[in-house]
């Protein structure tokens, strides 16, 4: 069934904010039977879909995307998938100047099912015939970033269970933010006022 993918896109793309995702599929990429998953189909070359989705988040003011990828794409040989190596240099100039992970497919395929019970995916399924090559972009606060957060989570008091991770309930765990911001954060915040704690009751 064809759909006019650019105007879904873009919808969602207005929509979506923190914690929604987009996945640019190869043609063999699952339709997934979460209700929280919407699946649509591109007659276009994967890259060709992952530049309109770029432009278009470059375009809009309040996400930014970080990106996963499969690590499986690295391996595979030109003898088993005729097109690899040239798909995955268009890959590579596609997502220069981004924050980039590479995972195992099943691993982002399984962390992709978890979260759709919470927050809204729409995955693209495009007409490339290379395995691997799927896309998975994690949308971002485009007006706030890990550095401002690990600044205000330093001057909030920790509370038992507060965070179940960054991916599952959207509050950001110590792990969740790259080793130098972390250090960075902790830094710049040594002058800032630190949190009074409450005297203890004694019975």
């Amino acid at each position: 069934m064809k759909s006019n993918w650019q105007k879904i896109l873009n919808d969602r793309i207005q929509l979506y904010g923190h914690l929604n995702w987009l996945v640019i599929a190869d043609s063999a990429y699952p339709a997934h039977s979460r209700q929280g998953i919407e699946t649509i189909f591109a007659d276009e070359e994967q890259t060709t879909v992952l530049a309109r989705v770029f432009a278009d988040l470059r375009a809009c003011k309040h996400i930014r995307p970080t990106i996963c990828i499969d690590e499986e794409l690295r391996f595979i040989a030109e003898k088993d998938a005729h097109g690899v190596t040239s798909h995955r240099k268009k890959l590579s100039r596609l997502l220069e100047g981004y924050s980039v992970r590479a995972l195992p497919h099943q691993e982002i395929i399984t962390r992709l099912h978890r979260l759709s019970e919470k927050f809204r995916v729409l995955s693209v399924k495009t007409n490339t015939r290379i395995p691997y090559t799927s896309v998975f972009l994690k949308l971002e606060c485009g007006y706030w970033n890990a550095d401002a957060e690990a600044r205000l989570r330093a001057l909030i008091p920790l509370r038992d269970g507060w965070s179940d991770g960054y991916d599952d309930e959207g509050v950001p765990s110590p792990e969740s933010f790259y080793p130098d911001q972390v250090s960075e954060a902790f830094k710049e915040s040594e002058n800032c006022p630190k949190p009074v704690p409450k005297p203890m009751r004694r019975h």
